[in-house]
């Protein structure tokens, strides 16, 4: 009798969960659930509006996700519950929010619930970053040993951050939570018996490392008294691997998931770090490039480098044996969208609907249209803040060198060149650094729907892109993680390489750079970097004069 394990990828606006048949990684049925309340990002259910810069998610949209994949899954794919041997789950990172020591976020009470600071403070939540400058601050004043791990910088995206946030701005939340703690590992904790961290949140999230622990008790008390031992109190839960057993599903975790009880479970794990299982990456060499709402870079290395602007490097972060860095923009696919809602004309959607298209197909088939350099436009990807390798939140986006005859499409074309420069500077930084990089394996919805901004990515890095064969690479990196969670004697596996093996996938199809749009995209480049390092290394910073305004002003 086939077995099959489920992973779910909780991702910025739906889950997705992934049923997989255990031995050959064979997708037998999908399906994806949108979160009623979105990205709070304007007003809190109640209607009260929240400041700049604020990004926020409902925890009950997790606990509807959850009981409503599983079942629907397993339904579509005509499975019994009886032949499911585990289940594995992904998130966002860093999403995290302040619950009770029976997981009872405090935003489900109905004191709490005006209080923005009682929800999940979502990953692209950047309203901290006066907390991490303080953290960087004084990092860099004790001349810390940890913080080159992060390049050198952590931004308001980390845990610490958003903790100070809390304990500042809503003193009340910060004394009352128990744990403030990551979704992944708080859905985890709800369907299993202890609630554990995972190594993947924690060590590049968390600022844990596997043989110093956490950040020193003295780096902590001086940065705050109130935080000398946050990391054994309200961050103090015990840290696993996350390709690792978390447990099995108690009653409470069945009628969760509607499956049975006893059905291991894998530890929780960032949704970029699980894509790399789906991906095939068992070694140095290979970036995984992950194009969702935001862009995700990872790489692995048998040795720890120290290389700024990265987001982190963290030993067996992601497979075992080995060092895994990340690197990532903070604006993908959400800034495209941007774009084509605020900025296409009218007329626009009347010729996409009379060409029987949706605007994003028409929007690329126009901008497909261009040759390279042809618009005289080159923009900065920085409409959601700069993640790598500047770390800095405050920066914003930025076009130069439109005109009064400047098209839609060649603006919609700019930026999509624009985050494949953000991508190039962020594989220079590693092999600078001394981490060769030679092929990118793409994973997310745009590297399996937008050959254009695939193509443009292989001429601006001047690099081969394979893709993941499925369009749920986390949800099957964590189907994959299910499967060793759960074991061969259940019928997975026991190594994690050899799940690896047989149940990830890549397409034969192979993207290469075009030689005349490599030649036109270096010059570009050189553009590109101009403006990057002037609005962003501090020869101009009126993009942060102008955000101070903005919040005066709000």
């Amino acid at each position: 009798m086939a077995k099959y394990v489920i992973g779910i990828d909780f991702g910025t606006l739906s889950a997705r969960a992934l049923l997989v048949h255990a031995k050959t990684g064979e997708e037998i049925a999908s399906c994806e659930y949108k979160y009623p309340h979105g990205v709070m990002d304007e007003k809190l259910p109640n209607g009260k509006k929240l400041d700049i810069d604020w990004a926020l998610q409902h925890p009950q949209d997790y606990l509807d996700a959850l009981a409503r994949v599983v079942p629907r899954v397993l339904k579509i794919g005509e499975v019994s519950k009886d032949d499911v041997i585990g289940i594995g789950i992904d998130f966002t990172a860093c999403t995290i929010l302040p619950v009770f020591k029976d997981g009872t976020p405090l935003c489900f009470l109905a004191e709490f619930m005006s209080n923005e600071h009682s929800y999940v403070k979502l990953w692209k939540h950047h309203a901290a970053q006066d907390k991490a400058n303080r953290i960087n601050d004084l990092a860099n004043e004790r001349d810390e040993n940890w913080l080159i791990r992060y390049g050198g910088k952590i931004s308001s995206e980390w845990a610490l951050p958003k903790l100070m946030e809390v304990m500042d701005e809503a003193p009340e939340i910060f004394e009352k939570m128990d744990y403030f703690i990551e979704a992944g590992d708080w859905l985890t904790w709800l369907m299993c018996e202890d609630a554990k961290v995972n190594a993947c949140c924690a060590g590049y999230k968390g600022l844990w490392n596997k043989r110093e622990g956490y950040p020193s008790k003295e780096f902590l008390k001086q940065l705050d008294p109130r935080l000398e031992n946050i990391y054994e109190t309200k961050l103090g839960l015990p840290v696993y691997p996350s390709y690792t057993r978390a447990g099995t599903l108690t009653e409470r975790g069945a009628k969760l998931t509607t499956l049975n009880v006893g059905t291991p479970v894998s530890m929780a794990n960032i949704d970029g770090h699980a894509c790399l299982p789906a991906a095939r990456i068992t070694g140095p060499g290979k970036m995984l490039l992950i194009l969702g709402t935001s862009y995700v870079h990872k790489v692995l290395h048998s040795d720890e480098m120290p290389i700024p602007g990265i987001c982190g490097v963290v030993e067996d972060g992601i497979l075992p044996g080995f060092y895994g860095y990340e690197a990532g923009q903070c604006g993908g696919g959400d800034h495209f969208a941007w774009f084509i809602e605020n900025n296409v004309p009218y007329k626009y959607y009347e010729e996409a609907k009379n060409h029987g298209m949706d605007i994003y197909a028409y929007m690329r088939q126009k901008a497909s249209l261009l040759k390279a350099g042809e618009s005289g436009l080159v923009a900065l990807d920085w409409w959601n803040g700069n993640r790598s390798v500047l770390v800095d939140a405050d920066l914003s986006g930025l076009v130069v060198g439109m005109t009064l005859r400047t098209k839609p499409e060649e603006v919609y074309r700019a930026l999509i060149e624009a985050t494949a420069f953000g991508t190039k500077t962020i594989i220079d930084n590693f092999k600078i650094s001394g981490i060769p990089i030679t092929e990118i394996v793409a994973a997310g919805g745009i590297a399996k729907k937008d050959p254009l901004i695939m193509q443009i990515l292989s001429d601006v890095t001047n690099m081969p892109i394979s893709v993941v064969h499925t369009s749920y690479a986390s949800a099957l990196g964590s189907a994959i993680y299910a499967s060793v969670a759960a074991g061969s004697k259940l019928g997975g596996y026991d190594d994690v390489y050899e799940a690896i093996g047989n149940m990830g996938k890549v397409d034969d199809f192979v993207y290469k750079p075009n030689p005349e749009n490599a030649k036109t995209y270096t010059k570009l480049y050189e553009e590109y970097k101009l403006l990057h390092d002037y609005f962003g290394r501090g020869g101009n910073d009126v993009m942060k004069r102008l955000k101070n305004i903005a919040k005066e002003i709000n």
